[in-house]
């Protein structure tokens, strides 16, 4: 009977999400909300091309790094991401309290289009998120709605999938001596991807995963008996 009343209570939370991402009410925006971190002034990985050896019984060469523990200051950073029109807000915060959570809800105030009557905000249970002083937020702006995504599924806010493409863009491959730095390549990277944006649309195919042929594949070393 638990195991029940959770399932259908998960499926209304979920239907309720997916049913603002296909089709939200007129005047409205849907706003994903999110922070990501704690990011640390660091080496990040990266990729980088590989010479083949001139012999080909060497082995293969291996991608080096040096190790970088990057104690040298952090912070958080909020997101805000529009998937209807792909437009994305971040700003930095030295720690994730409700304040610096309710000033970010200030800037998205702002940042939103004046004319929508309706704002829906999709975010996860943390703490900060459900505090009183986010709650008297609501109350001073009565057009936001806050509507919880379900405990362990991330997968619903299209913020994270955002946050690997801003990841791409600010951090991968780079070296970053103070937070400052991060800040601002964060910043570069936000104002980068709002000029080529483009729209998330729910439950589509990722472009770069071909959708796989049903069937049995043989390899090159494997024959048929």
């Amino acid at each position: 009977m638990v195991r029940r009343a959770g399932r259908s209570r998960f499926r209304r939370q979920k239907g309720a999400i997916e049913t603002l991402y296909t089709a939200p009410p007129a005047d409205s925006v849907v706003v994903c909300l999110d922070e990501m971190g704690p990011e640390s002034a660091k080496s990040h990985r990266g990729k980088r091309l590989l010479r083949p050896p001139a012999d080909a019984a060497a082995p293969a060469p291996r991608a080096t790094q040096e190790i970088d523990y990057g104690r040298r200051g952090g912070g958080y950073l909020f997101g805000a991401f529009r998937p209807a029109s792909g437009d994305a807000l971040t700003a930095p915060y030295a720690r994730r309290t409700t304040a610096s959570f309710v000033d970010f809800l200030e800037q998205v105030e702002a940042w939103l289009p004046a004319e929508a009557d309706r704002v829906y905000a999709i975010l996860d249970n943390l703490s900060t998120h459900r505090a009183p002083d986010v709650l008297l937020f609501s109350l001073a702006h009565p057009r936001w709605e806050f509507v919880f995504q379900p405990v362990y599924a991330a997968w619903l806010n299209l913020i994270e999938p955002w946050w690997k493409t801003l990841r791409s863009l600010a951090l991968k491959g780079r070296r970053f001596a103070t937070w400052e730095q991060i800040c601002d390549a964060v910043r570069e990277a936000t104002a980068y991807w709002n000029a080529h944006k483009h729209p998330f649309v729910w439950g589509r195919r990722r472009r770069h995963r071909p959708r796989r042929k049903p069937g049995i594949a043989l390899g090159t070393d494997v024959r048929p008996t």
